[in-house]
């Protein structure tokens, strides 16, 4: 009999336990959908209680965390030296990692993370913090490799870290009381060589990376963009005059079909709301 009680009282305390777990998953659910709305709305510290209230009721909602580490990083200003500022940068890094300690594959966090190490490395310029920022979107385009973004990001990152190792070298020669070069002239043949034998990798990368992305996505005006800026970084290695010149123009060429493309959507966009 005393056997019977004890497994009938069990039972009972384990049913009390799965219907609270369940009002728990409820509320959180609940707290996650409330965050939703005021992260939609730009009400970052209020979606922030809402997602922390929502994984305190259900530690296994990952929505919950990707938004609350969303939440921090939508506040984050690159080279902002405030406290809270670098809090914000410093618990949306915590919370993704967190993420990937236990799902390595997510991807959400694995772009959360990309996109955080970009803004981080911006300003000051920071090349290595460029170069693992660009990492992550790497593991991205080994976990998907028919993802156009990520591919996009490579090369957004190798364009940034080519173009200011240019813009050093072309300030470096600049100071050095010889006559002064422009932006928009050709890099001495010595600064040239130097550029292309430590950022002609990097370049290749960039323009490979991009030229895959515009693959996956035929339209993708803004890899043309990037992919016309790497044709010039390019064009600032090339030994002859006329090597540069078939950079230049094809970077023109490109430019001008991302913005023949960018216009047609906003004209389709125009005549749509028109329509309607």
């Amino acid at each position: 009999m005393q056997r019977k009680s004890t497994i009938t009282l069990s039972l009972a305390v384990l049913a009390v336990a799965v219907a609270g777990g369940g009002c728990n998953k409820l509320r959180a659910r609940d707290q996650l959908n409330k965050g939703v709305e005021a992260y939609s709305s730009g009400q970052y510290d209020q979606a922030i209680e809402h997602f922390k209230s929502a994984e305190e009721y259900d530690p296994t909602l990952t929505n919950a965390q990707l938004y609350l580490a969303a939440a921090y990083q939508a506040q984050y200003i690159p080279g902002a030296p405030s406290p809270d500022n670098l809090r914000n940068g410093e618990e949306a890094e915590k919370i993704n990692q967190a993420i990937l300690a236990k799902d390595p594959n997510n991807l959400s966090a694995i772009d959360n993370l990309g996109s955080l190490y970009y803004n981080m490395a911006q300003t000051p310029f920071d090349e290595q913090g460029m170069i693992k920022a660009r990492s992550f979107h790497e593991k991205h385009i080994e976990l998907s490799p028919n993802d156009a973004q990520p591919y996009y990001w490579v090369g957004v990152i190798d364009f940034w870290i080519s173009h200011h190792a240019n813009q050093e070298l072309r300030d470096e020669y600049n100071r050095s009381g010889k006559k002064p070069i422009k932006d928009t002239d050709p890099l001495p043949k010595e600064e040239a060589a130097k550029f292309a034998q430590d950022y002609g990798q990097t370049v290749d990368d960039g323009i490979a990376a991009l030229n895959k992305a515009i693959e996956l996505n035929p339209n993708y005006d803004d890899a043309m963009g990037y992919l016309s800026l790497l044709d010039r970084q390019k064009g600032d290695m090339e030994e002859t005059a006329d090597a540069r010149e078939a950079d230049n123009k094809a970077a023109d060429a490109l430019m001008d079909k991302a913005k023949a493309i960018k216009q047609q959507r906003e004209a389709s966009a125009a005549n749509s709301g028109t329509s309607s």
